[in-house]
């Protein structure tokens, strides 16, 4: 934003108007800016706009002068009531809407500066620092549709995935055994329980007896405590 702040700044074309037909205050607000002195010029124009609203010049370097201060809206509105008094001087016409295509730009409205642009060439052909700005805005307005188009394409990437994870095949739920399944396991009897302790009860005593056959070793200490 700064590179474009610093390019159109350097293309405001002040008209720097000095005909006799200008009032007194006009010609003082055109000291002040030429001194960069933009608040004092502001104030000089507005004066001038006091004593007869519908000058095409105190309009116009109203403009210029709040452009300077960073407002670039109220500049905008000024730079319109500029051509609404239908100044039929092409040259006039061309450095207003040249202007306006720099607020609108700084104001990030970047195709509607382009149609300013276009307009300020049809007035004047000529001026090739119209030509560099409609260039360069004409430049920005691809660079952002390719960024959008490069978001688009991720964000509906990003959805797709988010798509086909959706439509995985999830695991199944671990089914339960139906509850009459679970009430026909057999029940153990008395008889049947004696019978595996009695087994379990020779199984102790042969492994004992098997215990007693096998030597004894010597118990080897380590070399190193760990």
């Amino acid at each position: 934003m700064r590179r474009i702040v610093y390019i159109v700044m350097m293309s405001v074309l002040a008209i720097n108007l000095s005909a006799q037909k200008e009032s007194a205050d006009i010609r003082t607000g055109n000291k002040f800016y030429k001194d960069s002195k933009f608040t004092e010029a502001e104030i000089a124009y507005r004066k001038a706009l006091l004593k007869n609203k519908s000058s095409f010049e105190a309009n116009y370097n109203l403009g210029n002068a709040l452009f300077r201060q960073k407002k670039y809206n109220d500049a905008l509105e000024q730079y319109n009531l500029a051509l609404a008094t239908n100044s039929k001087e092409k040259t006039k016409l061309a450095a207003a809407f040249h202007n306006a295509g720099n607020s609108l730009l700084v104001s990030d409205k970047i195709e509607e500066s382009i149609k300013a642009y276009k307009t300020a060439l049809k007035n004047n052909p000529s001026d090739n620092e119209t030509r560099y700005n409609l260039a360069y805005a004409q430049a920005m307005l691809k660079n952002q549709k390719k960024d959008k188009n490069k978001d688009k394409k991720d964000q509906n990437k990003e959805q797709n995935k988010d798509q086909n994870q959706q439509n995985q095949p999830q695991p199944q739920q671990p089914k339960e055994q139906p509850q009459q399944a679970q009430n026909q396991q057999p029940k153990m009897t008395k008889e049947n329980a004696q019978q595996i302790l009695d087994a379990l009860s020779q199984d102790e005593k042969n492994a004992q007896d098997k215990a007693k056959k096998i030597p004894v070793r010597a118990t080897k200490k380590a070399d190193k405590d760990w």
